[in-house]
């Protein structure tokens, strides 16, 4: 399997931190907002395995 480029971004909002993953054509893959910013982390590894894994990649 070819997997394609994901970038993301966590910034800091008032309800936690914001996430977001765009695929290489800027098209949003997922998003969400966590109370941590670690939790966010794992939020956006998970979310982009997932991705991967459905066929996205």
């Amino acid at each position: 399997m070819t997997e394609k480029p994901f970038a993301y971004c966590l910034s800091h909002a008032e309800a936690g931190w914001a996430w977001r993953i765009v695929d290489e054509e800027g098209e949003t893959v997922d998003q969400g907002v966590d109370i941590s910013q670690s939790g966010a982390q794992a939020a956006v590894e998970s979310a982009i395995r997932r991705a991967s894994s459905e066929g996205r990649a």
